[in-house]
């Protein structure tokens, strides 16, 4: 099976703000853009699965609208941002050093922002993973986050191995408005 798996635009925010979980909306032209370059790359009738943040609906119905031919697209929950908590809209920079540190002492249980772990995270990718494969044969199109879309990188590698340390954590994921092409 092939994943192809579609980073929501540039949000209209400051630079440098937490903003998983938060609802924010994309740029609406960096949508577009981002929309229109990618409509020519995904393959014929790939179903399209989109996380219920507007920011990603926002790419998923301007992909809709070019290529309809990949269906409607089905609102998973699951392929939504990690919830960084009380974190949420405030500037990285402002969030104090020991509360990265303690993340860091467990990353993969420790909630930063006192709400979701990246272990949790990666548990509820891995489920929306399965129904996907179970679903689908060939392609799919998922239109979602960077932390979900280091979930899958980390599910392809480990398996179903819990995380153990931040080095295992994937450091690289597609730019807003990119894209990565995965075979599971």
């Amino acid at each position: 099976m092939t994943l192809w798996l579609l980073r929501h635009a540039p949000v209209v925010l400051d630079a440098g703000r937490c903003y998983g979980a938060s609802d924010v909306p994309a740029n609406l032209a960096l949508t577009r853009q981002a929309a229109q370059s990618m409509a020519a790359l995904l393959p014929e009738g790939a179903p399209l699965w989109v996380s219920g943040l507007q920011r990603a609906q926002q790419l998923a119905r301007e992909l809709h609208m070019l290529r309809p031919d990949l269906g409607e697209p089905v609102t998973d929950t699951r392929l939504n941002e990690m919830d960084f908590g009380h974190w949420e809209l405030k500037r990285w920079d402002a969030i104090p050093r020991e509360a990265f540190d303690t993340w860091l002492v467990d990353f993969a249980h420790h909630p930063f922002g006192g709400h979701e772990s990246v272990q949790q995270l990666i548990d509820r990718v891995a489920v929306a993973l399965a129904v996907v494969r179970l679903k689908q044969q060939g392609e799919a199109v998922w239109v979602t986050h960077a932390g979900v879309i280091r979930a899958v990188q980390y599910l392809v590698a480990h398996g179903s191995a819990p995380i153990t340390d931040v080095d295992q954590w994937p450091r690289e994921a597609p730019e807003p408005g990119g894209h990565l092409c995965l075979t599971l």
